[in-house]
This record gives C-alpha cells, sequence and structure tokens, in this order.
C-alpha cells in the first residue's frame, strides 16, 4: 500500500511539473579569434597574396600566381579567405583560432556544403558632409 502511494505522490510531483513552461534563456553567441585571423585582415593585398599562396603550398596543392584574393566571411569559428589563381583555379582557406588551417578547393565548396568562394566587398564608408 505504501509502494502505491509513494508512486502516486511521485507521478502527482511529475505531472505537476509538466504543465509549467520553462523560461526561455537567452543564448549568446561567443566569438574567439586568434591574433593570425585578426592579422590576415590588416595586410596589405600584395602581403595577404602572398600569406594564402603559402597556405596553399603548404597544404600540397599548387598556386604559380595569384590573381585576386580576400575575405569571404566567418565559418562557425573559421575565417574563411579565397585565392584565385592563374590558369582559372580557385581555393577556399579557412584558418582556425588555434592559427591551423585548411585548404579546399573552391569546385568542392558546394558539395561539402561550404559557403561559395565569392570575396565580400570592403563596407564603404558614407561621405562626410
Amino acid at each position: 500500500m505504501r509502494a502505491q502511494l509513494l508512486t502516486v505522490m511521485v507521478l502527482a510531483v511529475i505531472v505537476a511539473g509538466c504543465g509549467k513552461p520553462q523560461p526561455e534563456q537567452p543564448t549568446k553567441s561567443i566569438s574567439v579569434r586568434s591574433e593570425q585571423q585578426n592579422a590576415l585582415h590588416k595586410l596589405s593585398e600584395p602581403t595577404l597574396k602572398v600569406a594564402l599562396r603559402r597556405a596553399i603550398y603548404d597544404s600540397g596543392k599548387k598556386c604559380n600566381t595569384i590573381t585576386k584574393a580576400g575575405y569571404v566571411q566567418e565559418y562557425g569559428n573559421l575565417s574563411m579567405w579565397t585565392a584565385s589563381c592563374a590558369g582559372d583555379r580557385s581555393f577556399a582557406i579557412f584558418v582556425g583560432p588555434d592559427g591551423s588551417v585548411q585548404v579546399r578547393d573552391c569546385k568542392e565548396t558546394e558539395q561539402l556544403k561550404l559557403p561559395a568562394c565569392t570575396i565580400r566587398e570592403p563596407e564603404k564608408k558614407p561621405a562626410a558632409g
């Protein structure tokens, strides 16, 4: 008899708690960027091309001359850059907060469900007036 009473009481407590929705806690996104990620944003275009070319070669791929390079977007905690090479080949370069680098052929980005290798144009500052 005690076991049945205890079971009924436990079920009553469980059911009583079910009807009260818990207030939603706001989620806060945390962004961690390394010195390497920030430094890439500060490079001049020629120096950026050299840095991205080095990343491409270090990954075992080839790119003799980078014709165009630039920042694409943040992807998770990775900064995504792209480099277009002479000879119609482009690469996506992902730089992690730990300084790690991953290089992918831009032809693979759609299949891998990665962002397109489209350089984000810098924001234009409004004219002073």
